[in-house]
């Protein structure tokens, strides 16, 4: 009798397998690992209705798809770089941790939309629109998620064209009334730190380091929305209608 192979790997993943996507950010995913099971005491807080939620999560995502110009121009930029979206395989509503709102996942090209988290309209876009550009880098650019450097480019990048407007950046402590000309890219860097941080769990001196390395050339680039979306503004139809010279709508 033939000795069984040494290689074969059966289905279920190895401690090394696991500690590897939980360095990844897969541990902020729990659905994407078949491990989220509410307790008792989160069905009483309210958790547990996973069906209703997704229902409603979706029904957001098809409306964003419907009728936000900015998600339409990035579905748009992506099918004019080869990579069509299909809402139903690329889009996924899950129960997500307490740290995020959404992900891009390279291993299955699927955006997360986290349905305990992403309650309203607005929300489901920002999270779209700044996932499709992780997934328009991945695309366009053959984006590495294990290199530092270029996930630091792909944040830099979302929090440049998406995340940072002057009202975002008050919020957050990057910015006052006496240094508007820097405070959107100190809130970009913000941005992008924090979330090189929770993905790779890395230091703050560490994510500094390697945001600072990228940043001028990220932050200039602004493929494919062409410019800083800006609160209050009409600056997503701008964009929508600019994409027409570019073949993206």
């Amino acid at each position: 009798m033939a000795e069984p192979d040494s290689d074969i790997k059966t289905d279920r993943p190895s401690d090394e397998e696991i500690r590897e996507k939980q360095k990844w950010g897969y541990d902020m995913y729990p659905e994407r690992k078949g491990e989220y099971k509410p307790s008792l005491g989160k069905i009483l807080l309210g958790e547990g209705r996973e069906a209703e939620d997704k229902l409603k999560c979706e029904r957001r995502v098809y409306n964003c798809f419907m009728r936000s110009k900015i998600v339409q121009l990035m579905a748009g930029a992506l099918k004019a770089s080869g990579c069509p979206v299909d809402i139903r395989r690329h889009i996924s509503c899950e129960w997500c941790g307490p740290s995020v709102n959404g992900g891009y996942d390279p291993v299955t090209n699927q955006i997360v939309v986290c349905q305990n988290r992403s309650k309203y309209e607005k929300m489901v876009q920002g999270v779209l629109t700044h996932e499709m550009i992780h997934m328009f880098d991945f695309c366009r650019h053959d984006l590495d998620f294990k290199n530092l450097e270029h996930l630091a480019c792909t944040e830099i990048r979302a929090a440049n064209l998406t995340h940072c407007s002057f009202i975002s950046a008050m919020v957050q402590g990057d910015a006052h009334p006496f240094k508007i000309r820097a405070q959107h890219q100190e809130c970009v860097k913000s941005k992008a730190m924090w979330s090189v941080m929770v993905v790779r769990n890395l230091s703050m001196e560490e994510a500094h380091r390697i945001v600072e390395k990228v940043f001028p050339h990220c932050y200039n680039d602004l493929e494919p929305i062409g410019r800083r979306i800006k609160t209050g503004t009409a600056d997503m139809d701008r964009a929508y209608h600019e994409g027409y010279f570019y073949g993206y709508v």
